[in-house]
């Protein structure tokens, strides 16, 4: 079901999550609260990047956190347990033949994730199985197509279609986020509620400028430079210029959006 993660999973990509992680803890998760004594999915957690903040906020519900990636599942144990919580398991699994009974969570989670499946729709279909009538569903999914930013560069543009085209060849789909309200509806969820999240960076915002201009989106597309360059998507000296025009953003102005949806299981 899911081809190749495209960014890879050295400790550039490890750090590079957290600090994705850390810089929209606000933007992504201050509404995410779950109650007192209910079960929580998080499908795909990596290496514990949200699992942190989730657990946190809702230190009374309990977190049963999986992913296929045994190095990745690792990881995130590791930042569980370094972190003092209690209140979550993490768990290996393939969200397409999970063993959980049907029915089993109030809550089921998933961020970052339907963008790295060549099947999401079937994925959710899954997921819902899972979940109980009456139970919601959260997803977030960024959209490389509403980047934009200041001064422009046609090179710059380029370099980030890099990382679009090597994802779609993986099997996924960096432009996801416009699409999570007709996967939802047709997963047959309902009560499907859907707001973007914009970040707006300036240099009036020094620590967006760092933690996302450049340690998170800059980072993601320097990371797949050879990969483009292999698969002769793109010649070194234009990445190179469109990477270079990326952090030159760090003085201008840079814009991304991110779409968080929240969905319910009907009876």
């Amino acid at each position: 079901m899911q081809k190749k993660y495209v960014h890879g999973y050295d400790l550039r990509e490890n750090i590079r999550l957290q600090d994705q992680a850390s810089t929209l803890v606000e933007l992504l998760h201050a509404d995410t609260a779950y109650p007192a004594g209910c079960r929580v999915l998080e499908a795909g957690c990596g290496v514990g990047a949200q699992t942190i903040t989730l657990a946190r906020q809702s230190p009374a519900a309990q977190f049963i956190s999986i992913d296929i990636s045994e190095r990745s599942l690792a990881e995130a144990a590791q930042r569980v347990k370094a972190a003092g919580l209690t209140n979550v398991t993490c768990q290996q699994g393939d969200i397409f033949n999970l063993t959980f009974e049907p029915e089993s969570f109030d809550h089921i989670f998933v961020c970052f994730v339907l963008e790295h499946l060549a099947q999401p729709l079937e994925a959710l279909a899954a997921l819902k199985r899972l979940l109980k009538a009456g139970g919601t569903i959260t997803v977030i999914e960024g959209d490389h197509g509403s980047t934009y930013f200041y001064p422009d560069s046609e090179a710059a543009h380029r370099a980030i279609q890099c990382q679009v085209e090597l994802q779609k060849r993986a099997g996924g789909n960096a432009n996801i986020g416009r699409e999570l309200y007709p996967l939802l509806s047709a997963a047959a969820f309902r009560s499907i509620q859907v707001s973007p999240r914009m970040v707006y960076v300036d240099p009036s915002k020094p620590a967006l400028v760092a933690g996302f201009t450049k340690n998170t989106f800059t980072a993601m597309i320097e990371g797949v430079r050879e990969a483009a360059l292999e698969a002769e998507l793109i010649d070194a000296e234009t990445f190179e210029a469109g990477i270079k025009a990326l952090y030159r953003t760090t003085e201008g102005v840079f814009c991304y959006t991110f779409f968080k949806a929240v969905a319910i299981k009907p009876a």
